[in-house]
């Protein structure tokens, strides 16, 4: 019986080209387009057999999707966490997975990420830290035409589930820990990214908080970036009585610059990452198990695989005081 290999190797492409043709596939060319339809012609290939010399060998593949962050390394411990989770879970299941960077797309019109996930035989997707910055991820996780699942952003349909802590209540909690014990008039808020879901989720948490305790709030833009924290912290601290940065590293940056001006002004973070133990003082966080998180999105991308639909998972957070005990091992 002709295969889809005897196809690629009589026009010369690749089993994915031919692949691609057959399912008329946008972006390939009019002149590789005759040569496999001339080959399927010659050889009397069967199209039908493409999906199942496909699934074969690949069948229930899921892509992790990772977002890689910036050149500092800071998201690296997040994403190693997130991987050993994703990954333990396939293996439980029994699902084929792929590790994908997230840039790989940020340019690429959707059409032509749906070609290459359907090349791959990808039937899930699981999107860590998707942001507005990320339209062609946004389309996927919309348009159904792969069961998802979305860590951190709101996105919730027939196909698409969304998992998380619930950021907002988790903001609030935080900060009610950073004040505890001091008479907080004026409490430094230094929000994250605009592009990230979370960010308005965490900011909404603590306007509400300050609304309810009556203290002024002054809010600074930190870009998760510990560097621009640093700034914020040396020009508004000292009018401020507490430090709530929506971000561990930015609360690092912010403790490591009022070490610096030689002031005290209590500090808190939100993430839980190990870097926290080293940053010279106590500060409390919000931790979050970004380990179970991953597992339980493969977990819930199967679900969908298998027939279910979307909705939203809310993952347990613990606010806690990172120590350097806390993290060596």
């Amino acid at each position: 019986m002709t295969s889809i290999r005897d196809v690629a190797a009589e026009a010369g492409v690749a089993i994915s080209t031919v692949s691609k043709v057959l399912n008329h596939y946008p972006n390939v060319s009019d002149e590789t387009k005759k040569r496999v339809e001339d080959a399927v012609t010659k050889l009397h290939f069967v199209p039908n057999a493409v999906a199942a010399a496909l699934s074969s060998k690949h069948a229930a593949r899921v892509a992790l999707i990772i977002n890689p962050g910036d050149e500092s390394g800071i998201m690296n411990e997040i994403n190693m966490q997130y991987l050993t989770g994703g990954l333990q879970s396939a293996r439980t299941l029994g699902l084929d997975v792929v590790t994908l960077f997230s840039t790989m797309t940020d340019h690429q019109p959707l059409e032509e990420a749906i070609s290459y996930l359907r090349t791959q035989s990808i039937s899930g997707l699981v999107i860590f830290n998707l942001n507005r910055n990320q339209p062609t991820l946004q389309s996927l996780a919309e348009h159904g035409d792969f069961k998802t699942v979305v860590v951190d952003a709101p996105f919730i349909n027939e196909s698409t589930s969304s998992i998380s802590i619930d950021n907002k209540a988790a903001q609030k909690d935080v900060a009610e820990h950073v004040i505890t014990g001091i008479k907080a008039k004026t409490i430094l808020y230094i929000t994250g990214s605009e592009d990230g879901y979370v960010t308005s989720e965490r900011l909404e948490g603590i306007k509400e908080f300050a609304e309810e305790k009556k203290i002024k709030l002054i809010i600074k833009d930190g870009q998760f970036s510990q560097k621009t924290a640093r700034q914020i912290t040396e020009e508004y601290a000292e009018k401020s009585d507490a430090i709530v940065c929506a971000s561990d590293m930015m609360a690092i940056g912010s403790m490591r610059k009022l070490m610096e001006m030689d002031i005290f002004r209590p500090v808190c973070g939100f993430d839980g990452i190990s870097l926290m133990g080293y940053a010279g003082k106590q500060m409390f966080t919000v931790r979050q198990d970004f380990y179970h998180i991953a597992f339980k999105a493969v977990s819930e991308v199967s679900r969908l695989m298998n027939g279910g639909t979307g909705m939203k998972i809310s993952m347990p957070y613990e606010i806690v005081r990172m120590t350097y005990e806390d993290v060596i091992r």
